[in-house]
């Protein structure tokens, strides 16, 4: 039995369901598969007041010290997050709280074999130092932002290669994160690929006609699920639909830019085709997916964008920019169409393409059946597993890596339909 320690700040919690489901649904998949024992560490930044008053920030505090969820002992040490200074301390922050509560875990008789990180900074960093004051190996995982945007300051693009040397593995999750890990210096061979999955049991076709009575939809309906901030491109989205009469749209999400994005859509004249239903509970997602006609993704980012793989296994074709690894998501026209560049001309042509030959829900579904969570969490056992038997001195072994790799599937291997990725900011 292996005995993980899973850090990091993405994770749910009794505040946030939604927040960081994607690390906890690989978790729970790989223990499901046998062989792994978990203890997550998930920290959250200190708040003094749980009044829902101050929007995101009083989730902070009402998040519970301690809870089970799923069977798994999840923990939520509190760290500070300094003002102005934020980013360049949090690693420290985070470190220290990490340490502080794996130490009280072992006095009480907690055993660890090997640290499970994600997010490369500054959680991937203070999972790296944690690793060296415990004498334990760390396998990594980057996921978006944190090796996209973030390396764009060299303070922080210096600390993930230290942490990308001191790690057994840097695991991404899709090939556009892992070359872009090489790039910064990661060595290769300790690289790899951990795409997500989608749960096929929650995600799955449903009666349309009781979808769309459920939320009182009917024509033709486009649907945008992601936080209101400005890389998901809501603005993008809305601009299109004021060329596009016949359609209606559904905002699902929350963020700072909700009330700019009802501005525009009132200005636009598209205020009566649009519905922004705020943030959805996980579980309510796959009736918004089926209940809509496509899904549209006009992100200037994205690592591996969830919400694609659930829309397809609902049944519903998608729409979304050529970024990242977004390509390597949409692969097939069952799957639905990349847009060659993020502009709002572009989005209402590919989308007019789409609809003039859309797939059946059918053969949507039937393509996001090859990326189901069962191979990701065979591979994942296998890589913490080899990692925690490497021991910490492991990180210096260029072999650890070669189990893993022949477990893994790769997603159906046909062409992309659009051109190469137009912008990554």
């Amino acid at each position: 039995m292996t005995r993980a320690l899973v850090f990091s700040t993405l994770y749910p919690n009794a505040a946030q369901p939604n927040h960081g489901v994607f690390v906890e649904n690989r978790l729970r998949e790989t223990i499901a598969l046998g062989g792994l024992h978990a203890t997550v560490v998930a920290p959250v930044p200190f708040f003094p007041v749980s009044h829902r008053f101050f929007g995101r920030y009083s989730a902070f505090a009402r998040a519970p010290y301690h809870e089970v969820q799923h069977g798994i002992d999840v923990w939520h040490p509190r760290y500070a997050v300094i003002p102005k200074l934020g980013a360049a301390w949090t690693p420290e922050t985070l470190f220290r709280a990490g340490l502080a509560l794996t130490r009280r875990l072992q006095a009480t008789g907690a055993r660890f074999e090997v640290i499970d990180a994600h997010y490369a900074y500054p959680d991937g960093v203070a999972a790296a130092r944690l690793g060296r004051a415990l004498r334990l190996p760390v396998v990594i995982t980057g996921r978006g932002t944190d090796l996209t945007l973030i390396p764009r300051d060299a303070g922080a693009r210096a600390q993930i290669l230290w942490a990308a040397r001191e790690a057994v593995a840097m695991v991404a999750v899709c090939e556009d994160l892992r070359r872009r890990l090489i790039a910064l210096g990661a060595p290769p061979e300790r690289t790899l690929v951990l795409r997500n999955g989608v749960d096929l049991g929650l995600f799955r076709p449903r009666d349309r006609a009781v979808a769309r009575a459920a939320l009182g939809i009917e024509g033709f309906t486009l649907l945008c699920v992601g936080s209101l901030i400005p890389r998901k491109g809501h603005d993008l989205v809305l601009k299109a639909l004021a060329q596009v009469p016949d359609c209606k749209l559904v905002i699902a999400g929350d963020g700072p830019r909700r009330a700019e994005l009802e501005t525009l859509a009132r200005r636009l004249g598209v205020r009566d085709r649009v519905r922004f239903l705020g943030e959805a509970p996980h579980a309510d997602l796959p009736g918004l997916y089926a209940a809509a006609d496509v899904l549209l993704l006009a992100s200037s980012r994205e690592g591996w964008a969830n919400v694609l793989l659930e829309a397809m296994a609902c049944g519903t074709p998608v729409v979304a920019t050529d970024v990242n690894g977004t390509g390597e998501v949409v692969r097939s026209r069952a799957a639905g169409m990349l847009m060659r560049e993020r502009t709002p001309e572009c989005l209402i042509e590919t989308l007019g393409r789409l609809r003039a030959d859309m797939p059946t829900r059918v053969d949507t579904r039937r393509y996001a059946e090859a990326f189901g969570w069962a191979s990701i969490g065979r591979a994942n056992g296998v890589l913490l597993k080899a990692a925690a038997a490497a021991g910490f001195d492991g990180r210096h072994d260029p072999g650890i890596l070669h189990p893993v790799r022949r477990l893994l599937a790769e997603p159906p291997a046909e062409a992309p339909l659009a051109g190469a990725a137009t912008t990554t900011d």
